[in-house]
């Protein structure tokens, strides 16, 4: 078992920047790929980025291409999403997850295997 909890969420206005974090816990020694997606009220939960196991690879949502850079940090299992140039489109609901499959269809909320409660993000206009 894997256990998840992000934190770095907040209100802020369009244009500026926030980090996000997700603490590892539990058998963490296993390899996992990371996620975060996001959900915003009454849409459907979406990928904003992955990273692989070893940080070799990462992945983005057109959306936030450019914007955001997920990283890794595995001596302290922590992964992490700078946000920058903020938008009021980005408000949601940001969740990391974490994935025991092979680096493949990282977007797909199916391919993973744990998720942290969410970290809420608000960026006003």
């Amino acid at each position: 078992q894997v256990q998840l909890v992000e934190s770095g969420g907040g209100l802020v206005q369009a244009g500026a920047s926030l980090r996000l974090s997700c603490a590892a816990s539990g058998r963490t020694e296993s390899t996992y790929n990371m996620g975060w997606f996001r959900q915003a009220p009454g849409k459907e939960r979406e990928f904003v980025a992955a990273i692989s196991w070893n940080g070799g690879s990462t992945y983005y949502a057109d959306s936030v291409k450019g914007r955001f850079t997920i990283s890794r940090v595995n001596a302290k299992n922590t992964a992490f999403l700078q946000m920058n140039s903020l938008k009021p489109e980005d408000t949601a609901l940001y969740y990391c997850a974490a994935s025991s499959k092979v680096w493949a269809i990282v977007a797909a909320t199916r391919r993973y295997d744990y998720w942290g409660q969410g970290t809420q993000v608000t960026v006003s206009s």
